[in-house]
């Protein structure tokens, strides 16, 4: 199943107008205790799709017959359309017993709120059991508040064949060897990278990358907090991504492609067209489905480290899918989340298809050769910052996106970027 990441800011931006309203709302408290001391849990997901569908059916069939008394009402909705159906029912005084989160911003706004529980002493336990990638987007001020599921990051995908037409012999670690790598793979006569300007948002993955490379992690934590983006790391990072553009390293007509057509950007690199692209754990299938695909040709390399920079190439950038508690939602909510995080019923969904893992020691239950590069990448990663516009407020994520965009395209400065957006995190 592909994470869809960009309905996410749909969710964080009506999230910003919630109230402090922690009540779950009378017909929602009177469905969990019924008669015979029945507890009902109203999961709410987005399992909607296979082969997550077929899968939680059979987990929560599984989890009923191991509690008789615990009845969970399976509330699947597709992923565009949960956000808003999600911010409505909350909006009107009722919160679903178990919803999906994507954490960051969002989560934090429905934690200061009083929306949802605080699991940190629930889940003590057996929160350890987690990789801290996979945790990051759920914990904030030391505190838990969602349990993850499932997760993934952004690299960069990579044709071997056009690699090794240009005498290119490995993946660059570093900027100046993929710099390098970038002009050599013009020098053949090869479309280094395959971008989809009209979209945007894959765009602003450079500048976000680089930010965390030459800033370091806690660059970008701090940024959110002080609302400034104007510090020299972020101008730096600006002036990567332009010494990047100014070698025209994108396919013909980039700036009017779109990600998942015929013509875009997945199409490009799926098609063996250009050698290259930025993109998350879904980029394999969507090359597959937008374009040929080139199978054993594809292979995956972390986003380079910038010498003299505060990152480090094992610090990742992405994001994931995991599972908030009402505060008004029964104890048993939390059991049925301690169920789906239990090692032998999590590897079942991770052996899907449908997730990559978020337990350690998962990684041998990752099928795809390329999945399992991924999930491996994570397992051993030492820090992960969620997507901008879920980690800032998305109206600062889309600002990110907006300049990156004029970045790239040569009709905004480095320093006129940071400014944007600064200007925009202040006004929030």
């Amino acid at each position: 199943m592909k994470l869809s990441r960009r309905g996410v800011a749909l969710l964080a931006a009506s999230a910003l107008i919630l109230g402090g309203c922690g009540s779950t709302g009378d017909d929602a408290a009177d469905s969990k205790s019924e008669a015979g001391g029945q507890v009902t849990v109203e999961f709410w997901n987005i399992w909607t799709s296979e082969p997550l569908k077929s899968y939680g059916a059979q987990a929560i069939k599984d989890f009923e017959a191991k509690h008789p008394n615990i009845k969970i009402k399976n509330v699947a909705i597709e992923n565009d359309a949960f956000k808003p159906k999600l911010t409505t029912t909350i909006q009107s005084g009722k919160a679903p017993d178990v919803f999906q989160s994507w954490g960051g911003g969002v989560l934090k706004q429905q934690a200061d709120a009083g929306l949802v529980k605080d699991l940190t002493a629930d889940t003590a336990s057996w929160i350890g059991q987690f990789t801290p990638a996979a945790l990051a987007a759920y914990q904030i001020d030391g505190k838990t508040y969602a349990i993850p599921h499932d997760i993934g990051m952004v690299g960069f995908w990579y044709n071997k064949a056009l690699f090794s037409k240009a005498g290119i012999a490995a993946p660059p670690q570093t900027w100046s060897e993929f710099i390098d790598a970038v002009k050599k793979l013009k020098a053949a006569g090869i479309t280094p990278i395959s971008l989809a300007g009209k979209a945007k948002w894959p765009g602003h993955y450079y500048w976000a990358y680089l930010a965390m490379r030459i800033g370091g992690l806690d660059a970008l934590k701090q940024a959110g907090v002080d609302n400034n983006f104007t510090g020299p790391d972020f101008i730096a990072a600006g002036e990567k991504v332009k010494e990047l553009a100014d070698l025209d390293p994108f396919q013909k007509g980039f700036l009017g492609a779109a990600y998942d057509t015929p013509d875009g950007q997945a199409a490009t690199m799926g098609n063996g067209k250009a050698a290259m692209e930025l993109m998350g754990q879904w980029a394999p299938s969507v090359q597959s489905s937008a374009g040929k695909g080139i199978g054993e040709d594809l292979g995956f390399f972390p986003f380079p480290t910038v010498e003299g920079g505060k990152g480090a190439i094992t610090e990742a950038f992405g994001g994931g899918g995991g599972y908030a508690v009402g505060a008004e939602a029964p104890a048993e909510a939390v059991e049925f989340l301690k169920f789906l995080s239990d090692s032998a019923e999590h590897r079942k969904a991770v052996a899907s298809g449908g997730v990559l893992p978020v337990l350690k020691g998962e990684e041998d239950e990752v099928k795809d050769p390329n999945l399992a590069v991924v999930a491996q990448t994570l397992a051993t990663a030492t820090g992960f910052q969620l997507y901008l516009d879920q980690a800032y407020p998305p109206a600062v994520g889309q600002q990110v996106n907006d300049s990156v965009a004029e970045l790239i395209a040569g009709t905004k400065t480095p320093e006129e970027v940071a400014q944007a957006i600064t200007e925009t995190a202040k006004s929030e």
